[in-house]
């Protein structure tokens, strides 16, 4: 029998999962707090992971250009911080910009925004690209 050493199981649970994004909270089974912690720092700096959030982290893999970390989703930071904020359990809806394109107007929001019900008051960001939130009225 061999034993796994921590970061190895949390690989490997990165690499079977279908998710793009994770909870720090996804891995508390395997290790204690602190550990988990330092585990997915490393895998930060190794250009496995990236931090979009606080306890937040998306599948990285590296950019053939600059040869840096970027957002493995296929539909980059915007797939990932909505996966973010379902995983979270918020409750959202795209905002009146991105509903006007899908309506058939030809202006294309220049960025992430999302309307959300209820209170709501973490960042989710990564590099240049910040989640925009409106605040829904209902």
């Amino acid at each position: 029998m061999t034993t796994q050493t921590l970061e190895s199981r949390i690989r490997d649970k990165i690499r079977k999962s279908r998710r793009m994004v994770f909870l720090r909270d996804d891995f508390a089974a395997l290790g204690g707090y602190d550990q988990v912690g330092r585990v997915l720092r490393q895998l930060e700096a190794q250009g496995r992971l990236v931090r979009i959030g606080k306890g937040l982290y998306a599948k990285a893999r590296q950019n053939r250009i600059t040869g840096k970390p970027m957002i493995a989703a296929p539909g980059g930071f915007d797939q990932a911080a909505k996966e973010a904020l379902n995983r979270l359990g918020v409750q959202w809806e795209p905002a009146s910009a991105e509903k006007a394109y899908q309506a058939g107007r030809t202006q294309i929001p220049a960025r992430v925004m999302v309307k959300v019900k209820g209170p709501f008051n973490r960042q989710i960001a990564y590099g240049k690209y910040r989640l925009g939130i409106e605040q829904s009225s209902a």
